[in-house]
């Protein structure tokens, strides 16, 4: 999905938004940060590097490559396209990593230290103490009911093959895998960013329905993964995410078949 997409793919008006009022930029914490920063030097330093740069040691050999805490910019959010990110929305990354990257489980971390680290690394861009690159999380819908139920799940799914044809294809392929008509994706600073294959049972941040609307309606900052939240209904949504999961299912059980 590209914001080329977008064009092709004004269906309607969006439903949901955000919250009454947007967070203001956060105040330092000074004992908190003291403590943040021995918790980065411990567990984070080693991909994000001494300068938040992405560049430490082990950084400088994975894919995709570690997040520069200079820019400001962070993927995977609650928050608006172009937005920060929560402290929850950060929280959640560090307790449960990022799956298909080298971004671990920082379990261990109590509350505490994961407050502490996240107030560390906002010291790495000024963005963080600027009001408007904040604002309140979007509402994550509940899964609807009919999505367990297989025959219903089937029927959304038929609704939302045409809508994933023209909005998600040209870059996921028609079947999901990662392989459509757009061959060379870049993200903002040059690296590339093959899209993934939606036939796998989770995406980066969850397996989820809901995980697949956040990004749907947050879209990936950074990247050529664009919002739908102005170009979708709610209904569309579901439609489409009631589409990749029957890829889910089809795959899973195409595997178990070729199982010997």
């Amino acid at each position: 999905m590209i914001k080329q997409c977008v064009a092709i793919f004004l269906a309607a008006v969006a439903l949901g938004g955000a919250a009454a009022e947007a967070p203001t930029a956060p105040k330092r914490d000074r004992s908190l940060f003291a403590e943040g920063r021995q918790v980065y030097q411990q567990n984070c330093v080693v991909c994000h590097g001494h300068r938040g740069d992405g560049k430490g040691d082990m950084g400088k050999e994975v894919q995709p490559q570690p997040r520069d805490f200079r820019t400001g910019v962070f993927k995977y959010r609650t928050t608006p396209a172009g937005k920060l990110p929560t402290d929850a929305d950060l929280s959640r990354t560090i307790r449960g990593g990022l799956s298909d990257t080298a971004m671990p489980m920082f379990n261990h971390l109590t509350e505490r230290q994961i407050a502490a680290v996240i107030e560390y690394v906002k010291s790495y861009s000024s963005k963080w103490r600027k009001e408007e690159n904040h604002a309140a999380p979007l509402e994550i819908p509940a899964e609807p009911q009919w999505i367990s139920d297989p025959k219903a799940l089937s029927l959304a799914a038929a609704k939302g093959k045409a809508l994933f044809q023209a909005a998600c294809a040209p870059c996921h392929g028609e079947d999901g895998a990662g392989q459509g008509t757009v061959t060379e994706l870049n993200d903002d600073w040059g690296n590339p960013v093959p899209p993934p294959d939606l036939r796998k049972p989770y995406i980066r941040i969850g397996p989820t329905a809901r995980d697949i609307h956040q990004i749907l309606i947050t879209g990936v900052n950074g990247t050529p993964m664009p919002s739908f939240l102005e170009t979708t209904t709610e209904e569309e949504r579901w439609h489409i995410i009631a589409f990749i999961l029957q890829l889910r299912k089809n795959a899973g059980a195409a595997r178990r078949n070729a199982a010997p």
